[in-house]
């Protein structure tokens, strides 16, 4: 049976207090919704749909950035989980799968719990937990002949409330089911919302099946406040570190090093202190990341070492043993295998062939104001200390620049260029000048 993903994205979060979508809020360097579309990918779906309402045009943005193909439906009025999953069937029309609901402010269920919806029996399954402090969830009522119906908090009786099985808000259900069952959800409860929950009591007075799958509580963790998203992010980085070191990868000190949700790491790859991984990195087996290195939107292939102090930006591509120094910032630059940029330097919009030696305070000037120029360097060239290379510029395979030249045309390959003013020496004129700079200063004195 295929597998059809909704996502309910349309909240505004007044709680967050914010101008922002609630499931715009970054985890793990990504939006909300795009952990809750991650965990759906396992399932490969057919379908995904996204329901938004609040900032539309923003959310439609950001869940194509993450998957081109999700559909948009928009529910314009908030009248309920419901509703909102009305709102989306049509864009389901043909399908005849089984559909999961999901939530685009709850970023921890895991792939695993999802394979159990999909591969329930029944007609409608809800995910449920056993809540440590059930508070105001809504309770799932299971009765002598089974799942019989979902109660929200403020609808529950007394006796209902002191039940710990509490409701997730996620569903699973055929598509036929579902088509079947919206329409008939009325509002007659405290809120005045079509609840999507009221499916269970629904299915069950057709004669349909319904059952409960359980998770930890923790996956069902949704996001509603600032501390609320602060301890997600807490808890995120604790469950990234686990797996990494899970995956072979060893981090001198853990609790420093801040992954994103797309992070890859390789085995046997050490990382130091203090590093912080933005969206986009891939880091191959057997390298080495020192300490206090910000990484996005990079890729940094096997032997490589970057740091300490070091920014990849993205569209830096890290070959074979490339090293790339403290104080080193590299953005849209490949460096083919063997490359060595130490320290106090910056390529942008650069390539650099293999085992070229970059020198301290080299600077590609890659920008006129306007455009962006690309500076093509050569194979074993060596590029002196504190050269500005002014882009479109190309330095030939071999070639050498001398220290403190600014490089404003081609060189050719095995060629040394000169870029710099001739020094000249002037003798006794320090002395002089110095004297005179003594007097001025002390006449300004006796002047005050």
């Amino acid at each position: 049976m295929g597998i059809a993903l909704i996502v309910l994205a349309a909240g505004q979060g007044t709680r967050m207090n914010s101008d922002l979508p609630k499931v715009l809020h970054r985890l793990g360097a990504a939006p909300l919704v795009a952990h809750a579309l991650a965990a759906g990918r396992a399932l490969e779906p057919e379908r995904v749909v996204v329901v938004a309402g609040h900032g539309a045009a923003q959310v439609e943005k950001a869940v194509k950035a993450f998957d081109p193909e999700a559909e948009i439906a928009i529910q314009a009025e908030q009248l309920g989980t419901g509703h909102a999953v009305a709102q989306a069937m049509p864009l389901l029309d043909g399908f005849e799968g089984k559909v999961i609901v999901l939530y685009g402010d709850t970023p921890f269920i895991r792939p695993e719990t999802l394979e159990a919806l999909a591969a329930s029996a029944a007609e409608v399954t809800v995910l449920g937990f056993e809540a440590a402090d059930p508070g105001r969830y809504g309770r799932l009522i299971v009765g002598t002949d089974g799942f019989e119906k979902i109660v929200e908090f403020k609808d529950a009786t007394d006796e209902e409330r002191l039940i710990t099985l509490c409701n997730s808000g996620v569903v699973a259900a055929t598509a036929e089911t579902l088509r079947a069952l919206l329409p008939g959800l009325g509002n007659d409860n405290a809120a005045g919302e079509y609840y999507l929950t009221d499916i269970v009591a629904a299915a069950r007075s057709k004669g349909l099946s319904a059952e409960v799958v359980t998770c930890p509580e923790e996956e069902t963790l949704g996001i509603n406040t600032r501390a609320e998203l602060a301890r997600a992010e807490a808890l995120f980085q604790t469950r990234m570190r686990a797996e990494a070191q899970d995956n072979g990868v060893t981090m001198t000190d853990p609790s420093t090093v801040y992954f994103a949700l797309d992070t890859w790491i390789g085995r046997d790859v050490t990382l130091g202190p203090n590093i912080v991984f933005g969206p986009g990195v891939t880091i191959e087996s057997g390298a080495a990341i020192e300490a206090f290195c910000h990484l996005e939107g990079c890729h940094i292939s096997a032997g490589a070492t970057v740091g300490p102090f070091a920014r990849l930006r993205p569209g830096a591509e890290l070959a074979e043993d490339v090293h790339v120094g403290n104080f080193v910032e590299v953005k849209n630059s490949t460096l083919a295998e063997g490359v060595k940029v130490g320290h106090l330097t910056y390529l942008g919009d650069a390539d650099v062939g293999e085992h070229t030696n970059i020198g301290a305070g080299t600077v590609t000037c890659n920008y006129d104001g306007f455009f962006k120029h690309r500076t093509v360097i050569g194979a074993n060239a060596f590029i002196g200390s504190d050269t500005m290379l002014v882009a479109p510029v190309t330095v030939g395979d071999g070639a050498l620049t001398a220290s403190g030249s600014a490089i404003t045309e081609d060189v050719p390959a095995g060629a040394m260029a000169f870029g710099r003013a001739r020094q000249a020496v002037k003798p006794g004129l320090a002395t002089k000048l110095f004297e005179v700079l003594r007097a001025k200063k002390a006449s300004m004195k006796k002047g005050a």
